[in-house]
């Protein structure tokens, strides 16, 4: 099964509670590239398999457009765990976010449970980095299956395990963050950069998306709709910068067929690793296009 581009747009990526509808029915209107619709940390205990039902039931009515759904379901030793899985596996998501994975073995479990009621080819895994055994194992946990097809920091939690203290550079994490952004670059698949925990600090928040953007993460978990905006600003190439594509990304094919394995743009020479990146580049600003028109299509909701 091959894995999924990374070229799609996971600039913000919003938790939303599932036990909550009309969080749900307003998930339709954010301009969030994708929205992981929670079972686990924002839903009671007495309230778990109504949230399931209610949004397994959201999902398959769709009018979600081109946003990616995925159904962050309760650990695997929880007594909501299997019941979870086996709705989310219909339901039309894309992918599975399984919490605290820390083994391969959780990895294969999920991915059993998961076609043992009937889970299409496409969906994917997406795992939860969020401890210590998290970080330590992450190659065999991204390595476990061609399912997972992204990498979940939860800085959180980690930071509690770690015993650490969040500051702006985030520098007692970074070994951490380092390490999965590893893993998930030679695996060949997605990873997303944790909250930004203090909804006040508007400033703060978009210093930590440019950081994460710096870092390499495709984009930022979200808890909350304001900060939509900002990390869709952040995360998205500039115009400058896919001009800057896909000029030498031309004048690098104009070489080739002249019979030259190099070309120099302004002074710069471009080899194939620097195509490779300018690829990446069109290919994303162009998915992002796409899906900002899709949203500007549908009509906003009010409050």
């Amino acid at each position: 099964m091959p894995k999924t581009s990374r070229t799609r747009p996971r600039r913000s990526v919003l938790y939303m509670p599932g036990s909550n509808a009309r969080a749900l029915e307003k998930g339709k209107s954010l301009l969030a590239d994708a929205l992981i619709l929670d079972l686990e940390d924002a839903v009671a205990p007495d309230a778990k398999e109504k949230a399931r039902h209610q949004v397994c039931e959201a999902v398959k009515a769709g009018g979600y457009g081109l946003r990616e759904l995925v159904i962050r379901v309760n650990g695997l030793a929880t007594p909501w765990g299997y019941g979870d899985i086996a709705a989310a596996a219909t339901s039309g998501a894309d992918a599975i976010l399984l919490p605290k994975v820390e083994s391969a073995d959780a990895i294969r479990q999920l991915q059993n449970i998961m076609e043992a009621n009937g889970a299409p080819d496409e969906m994917a895994i997406w795992a939860m980095m969020e401890t210590p055994r998290s970080i330590l194992r992450a190659q065999m946990i991204a390595e476990a299956s061609t399912r997972v097809q992204c990498l979940v920091m939860g800085t959180s939690d980690l930071a509690k395990d770690l015993d650490c203290a969040h500051t702006s550079e985030r520098l007692p994490m970074i070994t951490s963050l380092g390490m999965c952004l590893l893993v998930a670059r030679s695996a060949g698949i997605a990873i997303l950069d944790g909250v930004y925990l203090d909804l006040n600090d508007d400033e703060g928040f978009e210093y930590a998306c440019r950081q994460g953007r710096e870092f390499g993460f495709d984009g930022k978990t979200l808890i909350h709709p304001k900060t939509i905006e900002p990390a869709n600003r952040v995360f998205t190439p500039s115009p400058k910068d896919v001009d800057w594509s896909r000029k030498i990304i031309k004048a690098y094919q104009t070489a080739l067929a002249e019979g030259k394995g190099v070309a120099v743009v302004d002074g710069m020479l471009v080899e194939n690793l620097h195509v490779e990146s300018a690829q990446r580049v069109v290919s994303m600003a162009e998915a992002i296009a796409a899906m900002e028109a899709s949203n500007q299509e549908r009509e906003p909701m009010t409050d």
